[in-house]
């Protein structure tokens, strides 16, 4: 691509980067909040407003003047006393504890930290600077006890199956009394789903009645490092909804506090996203689910919540019901994410430009399904953006070409007037309608291709189908950048070139100098930049040269 359309796409991306950044401080404004006073009313046969003073998470918002949920301290963690269990399959390693038969670790087999680090990718976690919790308990109505997040189950060895090639099973029983719950965690071979279930059985003679909740709560992860030139930065962190009318939203930490999130939604689910992953709670489609936010412990060490309520279910004596729930824990892999759950592909953000990157990633998958390869996916991707713009860009580098012819004309008639700006405009202007020259031609090209090549770079960031991919060679991690700066040393040279072949008439001799030290100033710049970004970038720069110097050559004879 010629001087000037690298020059414009790099500002308008760089811009848009600036103001990515500035939204992510934007929204990390330290909370400054009051603690509220636990609710417990509850209501019988009513699913609860609260949850019972020793719970310990956030409460009822009746409680309370402002719009903001309730805080208390975060549930201590879980005795030693407490058995932990481990449930593996092939992909998720899921850490278990006798303590709330919670989660307190779940790990991503298939996915290692780095290429040089073989330790799986640990989603959640129970401590730590990115402690990140996925919680799930039963709420107790009328004077009926149910066993929440921080009950004592016992681990059932008998009816558990924790590893092996098929199904795998870990199964916790709660008992008080003639009433016994079990909450069954399941997992398939191939699946990063969790199949969570709570049976409960009522032999007593009185009537029992509970309502399931299941929430998510974590610290912000920390800031990353690196500028511009590291992906994280700029990938959304926080938590988001689907619902069926209001289809996909995303809720920043930044707005727990001042719009904190309360909607009764049938049909849908809550989730936690970072860069690359997502856990999400799916419950049965056609269950009720009262969500909403909150900000536990706010004043030290704030966390930020995210829960759902289902439905009171009541059973007499002698009873049984099955509170059926999934968790997806795991990569935003988007072509496994339509089945998992309606509208959970839509956690793969691609931001303001989705409209473009969405079939971009298509194309790039079925470039990689034919070569195996997602680098010479991306290189196959950028010959068919060549392509399609193609025609808009031999226009633009015909107007060159003929700006090129007419050059020392321009100069001539620099040279002519002198100082007097104004009729040496209207003599280049003069001379460039005789010849037929727009000297606007080289625009049109340039505005429509900056939308492309953004959305492809989001492509790159979110799509952790490429991550740790390799192309060839040196380049092993597309991800992250060039170990040995190969391609942006090509990419700058090819800059360089496009610059000997571009014509600047009547430029002023600082622009002039400006314009003359971007080869070097960008060849810095990507030098950072993940390698699959710096891959598309040089391979649309040679082909942009290619074509550049070919039309040159055969418009009106010009030598190159």
């Amino acid at each position: 691509m010629d001087t000037r359309t690298f020059f414009l796409i790099a500002l308008a991306l760089v811009g848009f980067l600036l103001f990515q950044a500035w939204q992510e401080d934007y929204a990390r404004t330290p909370l400054i909040v009051e603690q509220s006073q636990p609710v417990q009313a509850v209501e019988d046969g009513a699913v609860p407003a609260a949850l019972p003073a020793t719970a310990a998470i956030p409460v009822a918002e009746q409680a309370q003047e402002a719009a903001v949920p309730g805080a208390v301290e975060p549930p201590p963690a879980a005795a030693s006393s407490s058995r932990e269990i481990v449930l593996q399959s092939d992909l998720l390693r899921l850490h278990l504890s006798e303590k709330g038969g919670g989660v307190l670790r779940a790990e991503l087999l298939s996915y290692p930290q780095s290429l040089d680090d073989p330790t799986p990718v640990m989603l959640l976690r129970d401590e730590g600077p990115r402690l990140f919790l996925a919680q799930s308990g039963l709420i107790p109505a009328g004077d009926s006890r149910a066993p929440d997040h921080l009950a004592d189950y016992r681990f059932d060895d008998n009816a558990s199956r924790l590893n092996g090639d098929g199904p795998v099973e870990a199964v916790f029983i709660w008992q008080d009394g003639a009433v016994q719950v079990r909450k069954i965690y399941s997992l398939q071979p191939g699946s990063f789903e969790v199949q969570l279930r709570f049976v409960v059985d009522n032999q007593g003679s009185e009537a029992w009645a509970a309502a399931p909740y299941y929430q998510m709560q974590r610290l912000p992860l920390p800031s990353p490092s690196g500028f511009i030139s590291n992906p994280e930065m700029y990938s959304f962190a926080g938590a988001a909804v689907y619902s069926p009318e209001e289809k996909f939203e995303k809720l920043s930490f930044g707005d727990f506090l001042d719009e904190p999130f309360k909607r009764s939604i049938t049909g849908g689910w809550a989730a936690m996203l970072q860069h690359y992953y997502v856990a999400a709670w799916i419950p049965p489609a056609t269950e009720a689910v009262q969500y909403e936010t909150a900000i536990l412990n706010p004043n030290v060490d704030a966390r930020y919540l995210i829960r759902g309520r289902g439905q009171a279910v009541s059973l007499g004596a002698g009873g049984t019901a099955e509170f059926p729930l999934r968790m997806y824990v795991g990569p935003k892999l988007q072509d496994v994410l339509p089945d998992v759950a309606t509208g959970l592909d839509l956690t793969v953000d691609y931001g303001f430009f989705t409209f473009f990157s969405k079939p971009l990633f298509w194309v790039l998958s079925l470039l990689h399904d034919l070569t195996n390869n997602w680098g010479l996916a991306i290189i196959g991707l950028t010959l068919l953006v060549k392509l399609v713009f193609f025609k808009l860009s031999e226009a633009q580098y015909r107007s060159m070409a003929k700006m090129r012819k007419v050059q020392p004309r321009l100069e001539a008639l620099k040279e002519r007037f002198g100082d007097d700006r104004q009729k040496m405009a209207l003599a280049q202007m003069e001379l460039l309608k005789k010849e037929m020259i727009n000297p606007l031609g080289g625009c049109l090209p340039i505005l429509v291709q900056i939308p492309v090549f953004i959305a492809l770079y989001w492509v790159i960031l979110e799509s952790v189908e490429l991550r740790q991919a390799p192309l060839f060679l040196w380049i092993e991690d597309l991800s992250v950048r060039d170990p040995y700066f190969v391609l942006p040393v090509i990419n700058a040279l090819a800059m360089y070139a496009t610059q000997r072949l571009s014509p600047m008439p009547g430029m002023d001799p600082i622009q002039r100098k400006v314009l003359q030290s971007l080869p070097i100033v960008f060849g810095v710049l990507f030098a950072f930049f993940p390698a699959g970004l710096v891959l598309y970038w040089t391979t649309n720069g040679v082909l942009s040269l290619a074509q550049q110097w070919y039309i040159m050559r055969k418009v009106d004879g010009v030598k190159s």
